[in-house]
């Protein structure tokens, strides 16, 4: 079986993050602001998604750019989960929400969601990526709790 962790990242934060996501699992991680089409999602069997959130609550850039060839991707019966990246505090009322963006495109291309995380030690005021009381994948805050990302990882 192969995973694939798939990550856009402006800081090297997100990359970190994929690098220690993908070392748990024996995975290849894949930057998609390099990628120049699907051909990757579609050869792995399992996708782990992971992306910052902007601004107020946008996308970051590389998965901006990669929306063309995610949307066109079919994700059929494959398992997916998502990690996020954001900051808290400084961005409280859109903490991860990027995570969201992707989640929705991946359950419209018919993947199948794993992971939910819980919220709790988080202090926000508001996600998108929160659903019943869980973020829809791994929370992670480097600007506030990077003590706390490794044990969230693993």
């Amino acid at each position: 079986m192969k995973i694939g962790v798939f990550y856009g990242s402006t800081n090297g934060n997100t990359q970190e993050a994929a690098k220690k996501v993908a070392a748990h699992l024996s995975a290849e991680t894949y930057d998609v602001g390099q990628l120049k089409g699907g051909d990757e999602l579609l050869a792995c069997d399992v996708l782990i998604l992971g992306t910052s959130t902007w601004y107020d609550g946008e996308l970051q850039d590389d998965w901006e750019s990669y929306l063309s060839y995610f949307k066109k991707a079919n994700l059929n019966g494959k398992f997916v989960a998502f990690f996020g990246l954001g900051d808290q505090e400084g961005y409280g009322s859109d903490f991860v929400s990027g995570m969201r963006f992707i989640y929705d495109i991946a359950l419209e291309k018919g993947a199948i969601a794993l992971g939910k995380w819980e919220d709790v030690g988080y202090t926000y005021d508001n996600s998108a990526s929160v659903i019943n009381g869980k973020f829809v994948g791994l929370a992670l805050d480097e600007d506030n709790q990077s003590e706390l990302s490794d044990s969230r990882i693993e």
